[in-house]
């Protein structure tokens, strides 16, 4: 895998055993990144094919550009769009129902690791954090426009932030002098607020925060998890991995409503990485895996 520039996946074994129920099917990988997933995946069924979504033009890139795909490119549509717009985006293609949809909500490592993209507190950039950089929003917008009332409000409901009245209160006083522009200005600015706190940064929840909040993450998960039932062909599995509360309240509270649209919930309790992984890869230790599974209708 490419872990200089993506992040080694996580969980591929226990993705690709409760994902695939048709060996020769058409699955959607909702969050192709690095196509770490995907590529497994295609290398272990010789048959399946995989419709990629991504809104971030160097995923793309990425995948026109890397010579790992060349055996296996031939089974890949990508599309570049969010995965909110995943029924219409299949509809364009011509195709209505697939044998399986996987999305790994984890932010990229090449996203949080390229400091021109101004996701990192350790950047000295402009403040940025859009996964799909056509998009008019930046964080820089938010934290030099919002008032404190919307911004305690953002920090509080994306970040579960504590600290989210004093900061937003500090960030406007701030303003006064001038704006604040680049990842580091802001994460000095927290850290004047809040103590560190062991290993954890204590501009964490902020940064998590802007990010929802920029991309509009929640919103575009649950459209796209109201589309899970529309989309699958019966007997077909939807297997959702998340990394934060938020998420999976999301995901694990959308399955159950689905119920009644004729999902079932496969696992009724969260699937985690084992010892073995986790060691291997510390990144995997906070990943949960719902998965849900469309019956006869």
């Amino acid at each position: 895998m490419d872990n200089i520039f993506y992040h080694q996946p996580v969980m591929v074994n226990e993705v690709a055993d409760f994902l695939i129920t048709a060996e020769d099917g058409f699955y959607i990988d909702c969050t192709f990144g690095g196509g770490g997933h995907s590529l497994y995946l295609l290398e272990k069924y010789k048959k399946i094919k995989i419709i990629a979504f991504d809104q971030d033009s160097d995923s793309f890139n990425h995948f026109n550009s890397n010579e790992k795909f060349a055996d296996v490119k031939d089974r890949i549509v990508f599309v570049r769009d969010n995965f909110r717009n995943i029924q219409k985006r299949l509809s364009d293609i011509k195709i209505h129902k697939v044998n399986g949809l996987f999305a790994d909500l984890g932010v990229s490592s090449k996203q949080l690791d390229d400091m021109k993209r101004g996701f990192s507190f350790r950047s000295d950039e402009i403040l940025d954090m859009r996964m799909d950089r056509s998009c008019k929003l930046s964080a820089y917008d938010v934290i030099n426009t919002y008032s404190k009332e919307k911004l305690q409000d953002i920090f509080f409901k994306y970040g579960e932030e504590s600290f989210s009245k004093q900061i937003a209160g500090k960030i406007i006083d701030y303003r006064i002098k001038g704006s604040i522009k680049t990842c580091d200005q802001l994460a000095d600015i927290i850290g004047s607020v809040k103590w560190s706190n062991g290993k954890i940064n204590p501009a964490t929840k902020v940064f998590q925060a802007l990010r929802i909040y920029v991309n509009d993450e929640l919103s575009s998960l649950q459209e796209m998890l109201d589309s899970i039932p529309e989309i699958l062909s019966d007997n077909s599995r939807a297997v959702i991995l998340t990394y934060h509360s938020l998420e999976d309240r999301i995901v694990k509270q959308s399955f159950k409503s689905l119920q009644n649209q004729g999902l079932k919930i496969v696992n009724k309790k969260i699937i985690g990485a084992s010892e073995e992984e986790i060691k291997n890869n510390p990144r995997s230790r906070s990943a949960k895996m719902r998965v849900a599974e469309k019956q006869n209708g």
